[in-house]
């Protein structure tokens, strides 16, 4: 009898970083081929997600000499953004993710049911080998990302309105680039481009997709594109600084309040002209908000 099979293994990090960084860079493919694995010897070239309910999600895992690989794939059956990811695996255990936001920390906590092969002990210690590495890459990268909060007396809603309605969109993004606009339609997994026109009446800015959205509460923007000169660019070297690039903002309620945070990153060579420029932008957008 496989005695193992409905025995719970609980694993557990605190990671130095925000929740809004901790949550994507847990369920984002690009991000998790530089995490997902246990040891030196073992590495994850490959990464895809169909990131919804229902959707499935599949990691290669291989011996970087060759010798053996598996694939690790399962069903997404629950997401609550930056609180739970729960799924079932291929072989149909179970296993349920929390993040929790403690101050200026993050933590993650793995449930998951166990096989009856290997010791509980082995499991256990091969789940938290690959957690600890997740914990080392993000806080790694804290150098790369940055974080903004600020408090808006307005609800959720409201403020989510203001950030994405054209009109005041315009407005309050002005500050980065006098003319700032987008294009696309907030749906998940739509592509969406943040722009400017150049002296030559040409589109200029970014192309992003919509990599999560929760009305009133989340929107994650992940980068994938140039515009330059009107052209579309989505290859090269230019295009490979991106990879991994998201912006997310996150809308807390606090009765008769809101508090906004953003996440954003890498920030390569704009982030010291971002850590400049968005609170900028973010006091125009509470000015907005409250008016």
């Amino acid at each position: 009898m496989d005695t193992n099979s409905k025995t719970q293994i609980t694993i557990t990090a605190t990671i130095k970083a925000p929740i809004n960084q901790v949550w994507a860079m847990y369920n984002d493919p690009y991000h998790i081929t530089k995490w997902n694995s246990a040891s030196e010897d073992w590495h994850c070239p490959q990464a895809e997600s169909d990131f919804r309910e229902g959707g499935k999600f599949s990691s290669r895992m291989e011996a970087k000499d060759g010798s053996m690989g598996f694939d690790f794939w399962g069903i997404y059956q629950k997401i609550q953004v930056n609180k739970l990811l729960s799924y079932e695996m291929g072989d149909g255990r179970k296993a349920s993710v929390f993040f929790e936001e403690i101050e200026n920390e993050s933590r993650v906590t793995i449930q998951f049911e166990a096989e009856g092969t290997n010791s509980l002990e082995m499991q256990q210690a091969g789940w938290q080998a690959i957690l600890d590495n997740f914990k080392n890459y993000v806080e790694f990268l804290q150098t790369e990302f940055f974080h903004m909060e600020i408090e808006i007396l307005a609800s959720p809603a409201h403020v989510f309105d203001k950030m994405f309605s054209p009109d005041s969109y315009r407005e309050w993004t002005s500050v980065f680039s006098p003319g700032s606009y987008f294009e696309g339609t907030l749906n998940k997994g739509e592509r969406i481009y943040f722009l400017v026109t150049n002296e030559k009446g040409q589109r200029e800015g970014m192309i992003g997709t919509i990599a999560d959205l929760v009305p009133d509460y989340h929107c994650s923007f992940k980068f994938i594109g140039l515009v330059n000169d009107g052209k579309e660019i989505e290859e090269g070297e230019e295009i490979d600084n991106l990879k991994g690039s998201f912006e997310n903002y996150t809308l807390v309620d606090h009765t008769n309040k809101t508090i906004l945070k953003i996440d954003m990153g890498p920030g390569g060579d704009y982030k010291e002209y971002f850590e400049k420029t968005w609170p900028k932008a973010l006091h125009k957008l509470k000015t907005i908000c409250e008016s």
